[in-house]
């Protein structure tokens, strides 16, 4: 069972995501929190695998309760928001979380971005990705020190990190590349340790920056 802590400061949100979530055999939630006080406590005390973590909450937001839980825990957080904002983004990205999600997705994709996140492999809404990747070809936010590091990946694990950003999971990519998916699953690890990231969804925001992938090229439409 995926354990899944719900922090979210609107309690018609919060139960419904519980509700939904609950539902599922495979998930069960262990626990609720109004605030991002509430949630570093309760991620602390309950061990969940993920967060479930609104950004914009009173007394701490989710960027800074996704931080200290990243800090603390082994829970992965999936950020939900009302505001597909590119400051919410990076902030949620830099503080650690795997996952961003607007909290108007149905609720199939909320069920499979739990689920994602929780096997490891970041997620990123739709219309996220597309404003990360025109900001990204704006110049807007860079990672100087990982640049350089690009050198040091094979020249299949350039091709899985292309993938990567595509948004494609281990099988897709295993698929798109002709292998079996433990080899993807090894790529990938490789990768993000040659790189110095933490988890796909830094992959994505790098390979953007490094032009590994390009915003507008085929294999992104």
């Amino acid at each position: 069972m995926l354990r899944v802590l719900v922090a979210d400061d609107q309690d018609l949100f919060r139960g419904g995501f519980s509700m939904i979530l609950d539902a599922q055999p495979d998930i069960t939630v262990v626990g609720e929190a109004s605030d991002g006080v509430e949630a570093v406590r309760a991620a602390a005390e309950l061990q969940p695998d993920v967060v479930l973590m609104d950004i914009r909450m009173p007394t701490m937001d989710g960027v800074e309760a996704t931080r200290r839980i990243r800090a603390a825990t082994s829970a992965r957080v999936l950020v939900l928001t009302m505001f597909d904002l590119d400051e919410y983004v990076y902030a949620a990205l830099g503080a650690g979380a795997s996952g961003f999600l607007l909290k108007d997705a149905h609720r199939d994709e909320l069920v499979r971005a739990v689920r994602v996140v929780a096997a490891g492999e970041g997620l990123l809404a739709p219309t996220v990705t597309r404003r990360l990747i025109e900001t990204l070809a704006r110049g807007g936010h860079a990672v100087p020190r990982l640049k350089a590091r690009l050198d040091e990946l094979t020249v299949r694990e350039r091709e899985t990190l292309a993938q990567v950003a595509r948004g494609l999971s281990n099988a897709e990519i295993a698929a798109e590349l002709v292998v079996s998916e433990h080899t993807v699953k090894t790529h990938v690890s490789n990768l993000l340790t040659k790189l110095g990231l933490r988890d796909r969804a830094q992959a994505v925001v790098f390979a953007y920056e490094s032009g590994v992938a390009v915003p507008g090229s085929p294999s992104q439409e």
